[in-house]
């Protein structure tokens, strides 16, 4: 197959073994952060500030792992102010669409940077975009660090999806667009349902069930107070990432062959 004009050579921040190592780490226990309240024994989260603060440092991580980068050389100066614009454009975004009907806008922008970049900018443009809107907005809680992981995950899958290209590439991303904007809602709703506790509710969250029944319960509570608004941002997503994409590919693998992203720079006197 041809490879595809600043795909793959447009990688922005590469991913050695050591850096994928680390990264796999922190998803490995992003995924236990958010999944405990389906394994967890009656009482061992008692503490309602235990979660937020195993995510405090799975923050950390995730930001250990960028300035590591920088620090080893894997990301440049052009990546860097690639990296900057491209989160204060979702910075921007953000508060045009959020509130109503579950619009989203920054999605899509996440999803097409992270698919011409490669998995290691959209890990990091995930972090980075909603930290930044998080401030411009006055949206830091405890809640960030999992928007900002779960905005990661978006970022970084992107760019492990298969090298397609023309209307195949657009109808894929579309794709993986709305199923991104479930899977965000999804994840999301576990930053709070375990603190919702009701022991008359059929959905709401009951400490000692098994794994089965306590899914069953999540998925009822996902599907009656979630999924209307996650439809939203689902919709969304596969719009723009349909009618913006060709645009926006284009320009983003403009400025990666441009960039010459990983190339060495010799200093001419």
């Amino acid at each position: 197959m041809t490879p595809i004009p600043g795909l793959r050579r447009g990688r922005a921040v590469r991913i050695p073994g050591r850096a994928a190592a680390a990264i796999v780490v922190a998803s490995v226990l992003g995924v236990v952060a958010f999944g405990w309240p389906f394994f967890a024994a009656p009482g061992a989260f008692a503490d309602t500030q235990t979660p937020p603060l195993i995510f405090g440092v799975l923050l950390l991580l995730i930001l250990a792992v960028v300035f590591a980068e920088v620090a080893d050389g894997r990301i440049d100066a052009k990546a860097l102010a690639m990296l900057g614009v491209l989160s204060a454009i979702n910075a921007a975004l953000r508060p045009l669409g959020a509130g109503t009907a579950g619009i989203e806008t920054v999605f899509f922008m996440l999803v097409l940077a992270g698919r011409v970049f490669g998995p290691g900018f959209g890990f990091a443009l995930g972090c980075t975009s909603l930290f930044a809107s998080a401030l411009l907005t006055g949206g830091v809680g405890p809640w960030m660090p999992y928007q900002m992981f779960g905005c990661a995950w978006v970022g970084m899958l992107a760019g492990l999806l298969p090298p397609l290209r023309g209307k195949a590439e657009l109808a894929m991303l579309a794709c993986y667009g709305a199923i991104s904007g479930y899977l965000f809602g999804f994840l999301l709703n576990l930053s709070f349902w375990p603190f919702s506790l009701d022991p008359t509710s059929s959905i709401a969250y009951q400490p000692g069930l098994d794994p089965g029944e306590q899914l069953a319960r999540y998925l009822t509570f996902f599907s009656v107070t979630s999924l209307g608004w996650d439809t939203g941002r689902a919709v969304t997503t596969a719009v723009l990432t349909a009618l913006a994409g060709p645009a926006v590919l284009a320009a983003l693998r403009r400025a990666a062959r441009r960039a010459s992203f990983g190339a060495p720079v010799d200093f001419v006197p």
